[in-house]
């Protein structure tokens, strides 16, 4: 492992474009290749979503790469959950009791576009679009290639791949393919699908409903989410199951049932939405699905990053955020080995980064699960509300003391998605139990030492059941 090793990066995606800046701002020869046009130059946006959810973590390492301030000036706060029922009514629940904890909604195209451009300032690094990965012989590290605009094939040889080619990567479909050493790989999908729609602008260019807010028409087997832009519109996502229930993917082919289904179901989002019918028969029907493997490396040759590795479902708002942490982890591993000069090979590197990462992407590939049923149906629970009151007034009584699960996730960047993870559903346990055997309730005006002694009770009962997880082998 030195500053003169050729590295090839496949996929210029928000993982790679940040991966090929902190490599290049190391001192590393970069050279990343492509398969879609230049986003900066061309609109490629079409089947994939427009916007994300950027949080701590993902902010963390756009800080490590020096780019923080300039994704700032793109993104909108949302500052916590809007739900819309089937009436219309609504009501708001913030992510966090604390201040100053929200989620951002950011452009992939316009972040994307501001890493590619910090990421070819550099001299070390050569980025190629529109160059299909068509295989890669992992054990010569050589990559074969299409070029989508003259047809031609070509091969490039490098000392070390790192595959940020996203879901369907290429370099981990080598891995199998290629039989050189045991890999073990698993793509569950989920029974629904989703598909995009689009709240426009007022006549003005503001927004319809409030931007401050992420939306959720929760409806127990479907929903609709919806995301802010910049221009004044919103992302509007669809989740819905293929081919179960009364309506879904399958059966919604005419434009009276499309109709029928959203003026009884999501009446207030139709009446925003002009073009329901031409957006829902016209733009396409993507699949959910979780990614996991392991090995991510193969000797000191190859190595994935990003959902190549570990593609989630989106319902956590952590799939960016995730990636880009790859990168803070994969930049501290190699901070750790710059003062050891006994350590100099790549498989050494790998190693030690897939044993500080991997158990902590399988926590957020199922926290992401977990969170799909919660935003499609608990968020309307009583039970659920009652247990979110208590969490909120917690967090704001005792900031320094009390953290919900969503908030270990989302906003505390130096506590791993494990450890958030197993904290997380042992509190939620202990104060789903707590409320149920009516030991705690909220009430207007709570005083202070009521709520403390909630928050002792929840410490206890929390602290009780990882001791018993931690007994258990969870």
């Amino acid at each position: 492992m030195n500053k003169k090793d050729n590295i090839l990066i496949i996929g210029a995606g928000l993982c790679g474009s940040l991966l090929a800046l902190r490599l290049a701002q190391r001192g590393f020869k970069v050279t990343v290749y492509e398969s879609r046009p230049d986003l900066r130059t061309t609109d490629i946006s079409a089947g994939r979503s427009i916007n994300l959810a950027l949080s701590d973590r993902g902010f963390k390492a756009l800080r490590l790469a020096g780019v923080e301030e300039k994704a700032k000036e793109i993104c909108i706060p949302m500052y916590g959950r809007l739900m819309h029922d089937i009436k219309g009514n609504t009501f708001a629940s913030n992510y966090s009791g604390r201040e100053g904890e929200y989620i951002n909604s950011i452009s992939r195209g316009d972040l994307n576009g501001i890493l590619l451009t910090e990421a070819e300032k550099h001299e070390n690094v050569t980025i190629h679009f529109n160059k299909k990965c068509a295989s890669v012989d992992i054990e010569n590290t050589i990559a074969h290639f299409k070029d989508y605009i003259t047809k031609e094939e070509f091969s490039v040889n490098s000392d070390v791949i790192f595959g940020a080619d996203g879901a369907g990567s290429i370099l981990r479909k080598n891995y199998y393919l290629e039989r050189k050493f045991l890999f073990s790989y698993s793509q569950n999908y989920l029974s629904h699908g989703y598909k995009e729609l689009e709240i426009p602008a007022d006549k003005v260019g503001k927004h319809q409903i409030s931007k401050d807010h992420l939306h959720i028409w929760p409806r127990g087997e479907y929903m609709l989410i919806a995301l802010p832009n910049m221009d004044g519109s919103f992302t509007v996502t669809l989740f819905l199951s293929y081919d179960e229930g009364e309506y879904n993917f399958n059966n919604l082919t005419s434009e009276e049932k499309i109709t029928t289904f959203f003026e009884e179901q999501f009446p207030d989002a139709l009446a925003l939405i002009p073009s329901i019918k031409d957006e829902f028969l016209n733009n396409p029907t993507g699949a959910l699905g979780t990614v996991k493997c392991s090995p991510w490396h193969y000797k000191n040759k190859t190595i994935l990053l990003g959902d190549a590795a570990h593609a989630i479902v989106p319902f956590y708002g952590q799939g960016m955020n995730a990636s880009f942490e790859d990168v803070t982890v994969f930049d501290e591993i190699l901070n750790s080995f710059e003062d050891d000069e006994e350590i100099s090979d790549w498989e050494t590197v790998f190693k030690r980064y897939e044993k500080a990462r991997k158990q902590d992407t399988d926590a957020i590939a199922d926290l992401a699960i977990d969170n799909f049923h919660e935003m499609k149906d608990h968020v309307a629970n009583p039970l659920f509300k009652e247990k979110q009151k208590i969490e909120k007034d917690l967090e704001k009584n005792f900031p320094d003391q009390y953290f919900s699960k969503y908030s270990l996730v989302t906003f505390n960047e130096e506590i791993s998605y494990n450890e958030a993870m197993k904290r997380g559903r042992a509190q939620d346990k202990a104060l789903l139990n707590l409320i149920v055997d009516d030991e705690v309730h909220t009430h207007l005006n709570m005083t202070k030492e009521e709520l403390k002694v909630i928050l002792e009770k929840v410490k206890e009962e929390t602290n009780d059941i990882l001791e018993e997880d931690k007994i258990a082998g969870l």
